[in-house]
């Protein structure tokens, strides 16, 4: 049923800035804008504007910039490397040139970091929002190992967590409860 993703949207401070940074920083195309005083799924009254900028595969990356609102808060229980949007590049040497022009552009980078399954850096959008550039390091055959593994990597992790081992912060050697 479901074929691939149309857009994912997040809210911006400053729809100017992102597009200034989406678009120059980035290279995304500055795909389509509207502006809006109600919200069309809920007719509730919230001044917007809806910015998107497309991806190469058709898909979009899309913002709000949100008139009345009260400023947004990060989840005080999250850490910020939780939530983030990685973004697809097509071989290594795109992700390092992708590095070297965030770099040019005053962005602080982090990485690359290898995760075993592919190579990736870190940044933060003008809003805060926690990207990730990254370049698919596995094979189809790999690939095929991670989907047939991915049941027992879970039962275990549940297991783990029914025995106690994780889920609450470890107490320091030698203090009691």
């Amino acid at each position: 049923m479901l074929q691939g993703l149309h857009h994912v949207a997040y809210r911006c401070i400053d729809a100017a800035r992102t597009v200034d940074f989406y678009t120059r920083v980035l290279e995304l195309p500055f795909a389509h804008a509207l502006v809006n005083d109600h919200v069309a799924s809920t007719g509730e009254y919230s001044p917007h504007i809806h910015i998107f900028f497309e991806m190469a595969d058709g898909s979009y990356i899309a913002f709000f910039e949100l008139a009345n609102a009260l400023p947004a808060q990060q989840d005080a229980h999250t850490p910020s490397w939780v939530q983030h949007l990685a973004l697809q590049v097509p071989d290594e040497a795109a992700l390092l040139r992708g590095k070297e022009r965030l770099l040019a552009h005053g962005v602080d980078v982090i990485g690359p970091t290898d995760h075993g399954f592919c190579l990736s850096i870190y940044f933060f959008d003008p809003s805060g929002h926690r990207l990730e550039m990254t370049v698919r390091t596995d094979t189809p055959r790999e690939r095929s190992q991670f989907a047939a593994q991915a049941d027992t990597v879970l039962q275990a992790w549940s297991q783990r967590k029914a025995r106690g081992e994780i889920g609450r912060p470890r107490q320091e050697q030698g203090q009691t409860p």
